[in-house]
């Protein structure tokens, strides 16, 4: 480096948020003493317009070269103060920053420590700043196009954002049909709007669209490459029932062998299948498939002299021999959208689910209730002696939520009020059977819901404080063992049915997806998104958006309102035609490298590959970095034997000083 370092430091007072425990104007004095320092300010919010102007003026009038900003976390305004670099003609590289608010000011409550401890986190920044090196990012064009993995409400509210914006877009839903959760809803809170009647128009523009290309019954089996340029491999499971020439009149479905004998997904284990089935009446596409697993003739090779599906579809629409198709394409940005999972209340063996036929879960009331369920619409349940329709009803809030014994600490948050709606269901359809819903908290909290909650309390639903600790028979009834916590009371009541509110999990197959993607998981299990406030669609990979219940529990104003974000934020690289790759890479000593491979092993991006070049006349395999796909994370450097490979602007050489400085320091 032939150009003298003259370094600028930046003391942020950040409010109240550091000042009230860190002596800013001490740290400040201090920062001049360092070598290299020219200026030293500190100010009420460095990320405020008049802070930066501070920065870009000295940046001009003082000749500054390097930049250090004690502040927050560079999560929050990094790319902030490198904007303001740019901006006053300098490499927005040369800026390091110190974080003396949460790893310092936020952590200490003795004023004198955690001003010392500033100081030395000032130091440190101080002696790496010297040696940054001046980096430069790069473009690459964008693919204008985008998938979306999932088609509930959330993927289809993103595709057709998107596609309404002119881009291509590929939609895999991993089930024979779009809709996802929401289609098995009968209303919705608190309006009480049919489900299907808002759904069903989405679903059918969704396959219609000029943009979009729908691949129901499809999985994502592999991604490759990086932000605006990713490479999708997609498998196409086989239906067995030709998809051009299948008419969805059902024949097929009413004629199988297997009729009726298997229980239907879609009706939550409520209603019965058969083995070629269309989930439900309004699916989208309506195409019949053949589930391998049910049908006789894909399981056993045999179904009788020959199977009936096949006389019966005067189509000629059924077809054996179909095999997967593997389909390929490139798009720019991907949205993920793939929902989430019930509790599955045998978990809480206390409540009997798994022993008691009158013990059902919220979603299978949702399809009793339901016009186009398995009954139509009417509540009949048996109570292992007979069939009856239940007079005394109980709901049990929280299976599954803020319960540390299943895992599950968070709050589902459409629980209270989809028990709230069912209750209100109940008394429409049963107006003499008395309801009463146990509960730990009421949580109304989104627009209408608390005017809702109280309406159907006045309607003679009971609200009582309790966690049930158990439920057990007697006779024909079931009895719910509890305490009124408000009242202090021990209770025994015994019902007809008891309706268990099953909270929202991730999905079973979460795990996958995050190894397909690379993302990561919040400890609620949930997909993790980039910052929980500055960016909560975004992903810690570029390029990849999450929208609704995968990223966390929500009800369906908020997963579309997230969709809407995804669906915007994943047009943002292919309106520009181009994305920006970040310069903090990896970089290769090809000199030294001695080709072992450890790096290529351990990058959690797969962006190593190793390759053979020509080393003093004799051909040696080395490794090479992609710079679109590295994230400069650091794992490869650990790994190497040789130090060949380093992060830019993270080098040895840049790391060690900071390390002295701190071990120097008391």
């Amino acid at each position: 480096m032939t150009e003298k370092p003259k370094l600028g430091v930046y003391v942020c007072h950040c409010g109240i948020n550091i000042a009230a425990t860190v002596d800013v104007a001490a740290v400040t004095e201090y920062a001049l003493t360092l070598p290299n320092v020219k200026v030293a300010r500190n100010y009420s919010y460095m990320c405020s317009d008049p802070g930066q102007l501070l920065i870009k003026n000295d940046i001009k009038n003082e000749g500054l070269n390097r930049v250090v900003v004690a502040s927050c976390s560079p999560r929050m305004h990094e790319l902030t103060f490198r904007k303001a670099l740019q901006e006053a003609g300098l490499n927005p590289y040369f800026l390091e920053m110190a974080n003396i608010r949460e790893q310092c000011s936020w952590v200490h409550e003795n004023r004198d420590e955690a001003t010392a401890k500033a100081k030395k986190l000032v130091a440190a920044a101080v002696a790496k700043a010297r040696l940054l090196e001046p980096l430069e990012a790069r473009e690459v064009e964008a693919e204008p196009a985008a998938l979306v993995i999932g088609g509930g409400i959330a993927g289809i509210q993103a595709a057709l954002d998107i596609a309404d914006a002119g881009f291509k877009v590929y939609v895999v839903e991993k089930t024979p049909s779009v809709g996802g959760r929401m289609s098995q809803l009968d209303k919705t809170f608190p309006t009480l709007d049919c489900s299907a009647c808002i759904l069903t128009p989405k679903m059918v523009d969704c396959a219609g669209h000029p943009n979009i290309e729908l691949m129901t019954y499809a999985e994502v089996e592999e991604v490759g490459g990086f932000i605006g340029n990713f490479n999708v491999k997609v498998r196409k499971k086989a239906r067995y029932v030709d998809f051009v020439k299948c008419t969805g009149c059902g024949d097929c479905a009413a004629a199988c062998r297997m009729a009726g004998r298997f229980l239907s997904e879609f009706d939550a284990g409520v209603g019965k299948r058969s083995a070629v089935y269309l989930p439900f009446p309004q699916a989208v596409p309506a195409k019949y498939t053949i589930d391998p697993e049910s049908c006789l003739f894909l399981s056993r090779g045999k179904c009788g002299k020959e199977p009936k599906c096949v006389e019966a579809c005067r189509a000629g629409a059924i077809d054996f021999t179909q095999q997967d198709e593997i389909v390929e394409f490139k798009v720019g940005a991907i949205v993920v959208a793939t929902g989430f999972d019930v509790f599955d209340a045998r978990r809480k063996p206390e409540y009997g689910y798994a022993d008691y036929p009158n013990v059902i879960t919220g979603l299978e009331m949702e399809r009793l209730v339901s016009a186009s369920g398995p009954t139509g619409g009417k509540v009949k349940i048996h109570n292992g002696v007979e069939e009856i329709i239940p007079q005394e009803i109980a709901f049990i809030q929280c299976v599954g939520s803020r319960d540390k014994s299943t895992g599950n600490e968070y709050c589902s948050r459409v629980c209270c009020m989809y028990t709230a709606k069912q209750a209100h269901l109940i008394k429409d359809k049963i107006p003499g059977a008395n309801v009463r819903v146990y509960y730990m908290d009421v949580r109304a909290f989104g627009k209408g819901f608390e005017e809702f909650y109280d309406r159907v309390r006045r309607e003679g639903v009971r609200y009582i404080r309790g966690n049930p600790s158990e439920i057990f028979r007697r006779k024909e009834k079931l009895v719910i063992k509890v305490e009124d916590t408000l009242t202090a009371t021990p209770l025994e009541d015994e019902v007809d049915l008891v309706v268990l509110a099953v909270g929202l999990e991730p999905r079973a197959d979460a795990r996958k997806t995050i190894e397909l993607l690379r993302l990561s998981q919040s400890p609620d299990r949930f997909f993790l998104e980039a910052h929980p406030k500055l960016r909560p669609v975004d992903t810690a990979t570029d390029g990849i958006f999450l929208a609704g219940c995968c990223q966390g529990p929500k009800d369906i104003p908020d997963t579309v309102a997230q969709a809407k974000g995804a669906a915007a934020s994943a047009m943002v690289p292919l309106a520009r035609g181009k994305v920006k790759i970040g310069a903090q890479v990896a970089c290769v000593n090809e000199d030294t490298c001695r080709g072992c491979g450890f790096c290529a092993a351990i990058c959690p991006y797969s962006a190593i590959e190793m390759v053979t070049i020509n080393r003093m006349g004799h051909p040696v395999e080395v490794a090479r970095v992609n710079e679109a796909l590295c994230k400069g994370c650091g794992s490869c450097a650990a790994g190497c034997l040789s130090d060949s490979i380093q992060p830019r602007s993270f080098r040895d050489r840049q790391i060690l000083p900071q390390i002295a400085v701190l071990g120097v320091l008391r």
